[in-house]
């Protein structure tokens, strides 16, 4: 949980202190990329660092993204312009791609089904907590103790986590290799490089430079080069990072489309939503956060009861039942009343959270029963890895939706109040938030414009928890299949977990499917 909170709180606390960080280092330009590098080297390190626990065991790899995520929190604390800073972020990306999926994977090793939910929200109310104190802590820090501040206070925690891991975490035994260890670092270097490629043509494709441009249409064709690259090193690799199987097991193939699904929609309440309730409620920036968090809590309270839903009805349809509901939630963010009240669209949240909560865990749970140990980092790295993606891709998509029907609706606007109107959601938010700068009727057509074009936003959403639900109908079993290793696992703890309850059992390599 320590280990976990070193990245959940950088995700957080850094936002409210922008301002100071831009104020002492400038660089007011390129500052998205305090947060683009660190989502970059996350993402594109996921597959790797899952490989690697899986080739070297969980506790060094994990041990490893501390060290650097701390030393990464360090360098930036001692950051000298923004350009350092950015670079230092980065360094501690490259820690914090290990955090997230070792922690997750070693959940799956440590307890059986049963009991994974319990400690899985435990996990989750980790993310919970920061994403509340998180902004908080963060402008508490950058106006009394200095920017710096919000850096180094990751180095006690990093450091109990590591002195707390190094003594009392004791890995499973391993299977014995019966063949030379091998590491795959072309494709390690080829996957990183396609990754980055195409994340950085999609974060900064319509901000830094028009999306038909020539450094986005290289950026894109470099990605592609780089993946059929990646293809063909992988397919040769004795000890491959991201290996066939991945993609061939329906049940990982189903579950990595569906959480890609969830990445993207989940762009829709975390990117807009505090910009409607700023924009629309007229609510301050803590408010709006608050509005918000009602979903980050719900989430892991959902999840830690998932386990009573499926080992009912089964993991397939319990995802089912959650990504349907949060379909319908999502659809029906359109139909709130205009204004409105803070209430309403927070009870949606509220909802969505608990429906997401039957979505996530239980599919993450599914996977990595399905696997043996020394597939599990892997398996567990690749469902991250498509989430992530997914998020990236689901920033762009809906803002490019964002800002067409945005542009559209100021084209439309009355001409008695057309001239001094902003061109941008961005100038939109911040021209609201300024009392006096617009006519009563500006503001207000305004405040109506930016509520359209959120709900169109969350009419997208909805279309990927469709998706979502699509891609499990049509490619995941009816029943997930357990491997022997966590059907050893279970019968030794005493559980029975999984899906046993009225369900089918059948022969399997490797295990069974119930």
């Amino acid at each position: 949980m320590l280990a976990m909170a070193l990245a959940a709180l950088d995700s957080t606390i850094i936002a409210t202190a922008v301002p100071q960080i831009v104020g002492d280092l400038g660089g007011f330009a390129v500052f998205s990329w305090l947060f683009a590098g660190y989502l970059l080297a996350v993402t594109v390190t996921l597959p790797v660092y899952g490989k690697l626990s899986d080739t070297f065991g969980r506790k060094p790899i994990l041990i490893t993204g501390i060290v650097l995520f701390v030393a990464g929190s360090l360098a930036c604390a001692g950051a000298w312009d923004m350009a350092s800073l950015i670079a230092f972020r980065v360094l501690q990306g490259l820690g914090g791609g290990a955090l997230q999926g070792t922690v997750q994977t070693i959940a799956a090793d440590l307890y059986p089904m049963k009991e994974r939910p319990r400690i899985q929200a435990r996990l989750s109310s980790v993310w919970a907590g920061s994403a509340v104190a998180g902004p908080a802590l963060g402008g508490l820090l950058a106006a009394y103790a200095g920017w710096r501040w919000i850096f180094l206070v990751n180095v006690p925690v990093g450091a109990l986590a590591v002195w707390l891991i190094v003594h009392y975490f004791r890995e499973p035994a391993r299977p014995a290799r019966t063949s030379r260890l091998r590491v795959d670092w072309p494709g390690a270097l080829a996957i990183f490089a396609s990754g980055g490629l195409l994340l950085t043509g999609l974060v900064q494709g319509g901000v830094a430079w028009p999306w038909l441009s020539a450094p986005s249409l290289l950026l894109f064709a470099g990605a592609a080069v780089c993946a059929a690259a990646t293809v063909v090193i992988e397919r040769r690799a004795a000890e491959p990072i991201i290996p066939g199987w991945v993609w061939r097991r329906p049940t990982i193939r189903a579950v990595n489309l569906g959480l890609g699904a969830l990445g993207l929609l989940m762009v829709a309440p975390t990117v807009f939503l505090p910009t409607y309730a700023q924009a629309v409620l007229g609510l301050g920036p803590t408010a709006a956060g608050f509005v918000l968090s009602v979903m980050i809590v719900s989430w892991p309270v959902s999840a830690a009861f998932s386990s009573h839903v499926y080992n009912r009805i089964g993991i397939r349809n319990c995802a089912l039942v959650g990504i349907g509901a949060a379909a319908l939630v999502l659809a029906a963010f359109p139909l709130l009343p205009y204004p409105g009240a803070a209430w309403q669209p927070a009870l949606l949240m509220l909802a969505l959270g608990a429906a997401l909560g039957l979505f996530q865990l239980p599919l993450i749970f599914g996977v990595q029963s399905s696997v043996g140990y020394g597939e599990r980092g892997t398996a567990t790295a690749s469902i991250l890895f498509c989430r992530q993606v997914g998020q990236s891709l689901g920033a762009t998509l809906f803002g490019a939706v964002a800002n067409a029907g945005l542009s559209e609706s100021l084209a439309d606007a009355p001409a008695a109040i057309r001239p001094g109107l902003p061109h941008d959601l961005d100038a939109v938010s911040r021209a609201l938030q300024k009392a006096g700068t617009l006519t009563t009727d500006a503001a207000d057509y305004l405040r109506r414009a930016v509520a359209t074009t959120v709900g169109h936003v969350y009419l997208g959403a909805a279309a990927a928890a469709v998706l979502a639900l699509l891609a499990l109908v049509a490619l995941a079993p009816r029943c997930f299949p357990v491997h022997a290793d966590a059907r050893t696992q279970q019968e030794r703890d005493g559980g029975d977990g999984g899906e046993e309850d009225g369900g089918d059992r059948g022969s399997r390599a490797g295990g069974v499917e119930v």
